[in-house]
């Protein structure tokens, strides 16, 4: 062995090269483990996984690294071997950063069969096929009530009320089982408002057409849609980053589920002119059963497609994302300058207002979709001046609608509709105003885009209790008329 002389490094004999380099490329960070220098190899794999990812940069890397080992250190002082310090911290990073789970998942088998006897192996089905049971469920929820005698036709308030529950109640349970989240934490957390739901929306004495039913069957999807997210988050809905990857998610859910309809569309066409062709009439079939059980089961299909085919939406939806923002932008300038040549108002209609509102739903999610595929680090270019354009317009858009409807209140008074278009429009506003408010702060240099996604993503839960509350405060303050 050579002795080091003063201030000098001192050199194992079987100390490697690789060794050497990972010290060269970390200087700041904690000196190697050399009685363990297999836990040295799996660190080195580790960071050449990260290394690979776009993401991730040099500055980045050490700082995870620096997080690594912290952990491996205070998990080896608790008793554990290297290698096992090693997968636990890795897998616990995987609240730092996703990549660090994703390499645990892929490199740590071996490491397990130490601690644990090596389970049955699964076949590289399984989760196609639990997908399809609960595509199966939510087809034949759909189908159930006949049993008993409802019928799509003749009960169609009934149908109206339910669907959102029959389709998003097995989602619902496809992420609990995606995510393994724990039976009673998702009994705890799911199972108490979806069953609160469906005691509303059947049990309130609703009258024959009535506004408040009307609403209640349009806010309740927007609630349970976000429910599901909290499944789709493992539980972790407080986390900003699952709440930003579930509102990825919930676009690129719409496009897979866009294209499922279309394609639905088509063989349900291509049914009833082939039984035609025999003298059979299929319409009741084709729209019973394929339209009926297909449009519920598809909804947990396109969430598989999702996941399973990342790669494939993750090209795609960044393209549409541009193709679109310049397009609704170049609308909505057009409707407002419209509006001040004509000198006309938005016309105060249900039908119009619910349409004006998914307008400005679309715009956010442009605009959600547009800084979440962005690189933080990329300064303002002309897309952001579009997205700026678009946002301020559709600010501009939401407070004529605003003030139309606060116009109408004051002339007629208050009634279920009105004073939902009002709040839905507040809250709207108040999204939109913030949103223009950041981007204009990240344009002159003042803010990094990342405070305007913070933002979003601490807003969504807005939008779901203003939702609760038209479906549970509306029917009995307005008299379930």
């Amino acid at each position: 062995m050579t002795t080091a002389g003063p201030g000098e490094r001192k050199t194992p004999e079987h100390e490697t090269p690789e060794h050497e380099a990972l010290d060269r490329e970390t200087p700041e960070l904690e000196a190697p483990n050399h009685e363990a220098p297999e836990l040295e190899a799996l660190i080195a794999r580790w960071r050449a996984r990260l290394e690979q990812q776009p993401a991730v940069d040099a500055t980045d890397l050490d700082e995870l690294e620096g997080h690594l080992r912290d952990r491996i250190a205070d998990l080896g002082e608790a008793g554990l071997a290297p290698d096992e310090a090693f997968l636990i911290a890795v897998k616990r990073m995987g609240s730092v950063d996703d990549l660090s789970s994703e390499f645990a998942q892929e490199h740590s088998e071996r490491l397990w069969k130490r601690l644990a006897p090596e389970p049955a192996a699964e076949p590289a089905t399984h989760g196609f096929l639990v997908m399809i049971g609960f595509a199966c469920l939510a087809a034949a929820a759909v189908k159930v009530p006949e049993i008993f005698g409802a019928s799509l036709v003749d009960d169609g308030e009934f149908y109206a009320r339910n669907l959102s529950l029959f389709a998003l109640v097995p989602l619902a349970g496809y992420f609990v089982w995606r995510r393994g989240l724990p039976a009673a934490r998702a009994l705890r957390l799911l199972a108490a408002p979806f069953i609160a739901a469906a005691v509303v929306v059947n049990v309130y004495p609703f009258e024959d057409g009535s506004d408040t039913e009307v609403l209640a069957v349009l806010h309740l999807p927007i609630a349970l849609w976000l429910l599901v997210g909290v499944a789709y988050a493992g539980g972790d809905w407080r986390s900003s980053r699952r709440r930003m990857d579930y509102v990825r998610f919930s676009g690129e859910w719409f496009v897979y589920y866009v294209l499922i309809a279309l394609g639905g569309g088509v063989l349900a066409s291509l049914t009833q002119v082939a039984f035609s062709a025999i003298g059979i009439d299929a319409g009741e079939f084709v729209s019973s059963w394929v339209l009926a059980c297909g449009a519920l089961g598809a909804v947990v299909v396109a969430s598989w497609l999702v996941e399973a085919k990342q790669s494939v939406i993750e090209n795609m939806a960044p393209v549409l994302t541009r193709l679109f923002t310049p397009l609704f932008a170049a609308m909505l300038v057009a409707l407002l300058g419209a509006m001040v040549w004509t000198r006309r108002g938005i016309d105060f209609d249900r039908d119009i207002l619910i349409v004006f509102d998914l307008v400005l739903a679309l715009v956010l999610g442009l605009l959600l979709y547009a800084i979440s595929a962005r690189d933080p680090r990329q300064p303002y270019g002309p897309f952001d001046l579009l997205q700026l354009v678009l946002v301020v317009s559709a600010l501009v858009a939401d407070a004529v609608m605003l003030a139309a409807v606060a116009s109408r209140v004051s002339d007629l008074g208050l009634t279920p509709n009105r004073v939902a278009a009002l709040g839905e429009n507040v809250v709207l506003l108040a999204n939109l105003s913030v949103s223009a408010w950041l981007y204009l702060g990240f344009a002159r240099g003042r803010r990094p885009i990342a405070s305007l996604e913070r933002w979003q993503t601490a807003y969504a839960p807005v939008y779901a209790v203003w939702a609760a509350v038209v479906v549970v405060a509306f029917p009995p303050l307005f008299g379930f008329a």
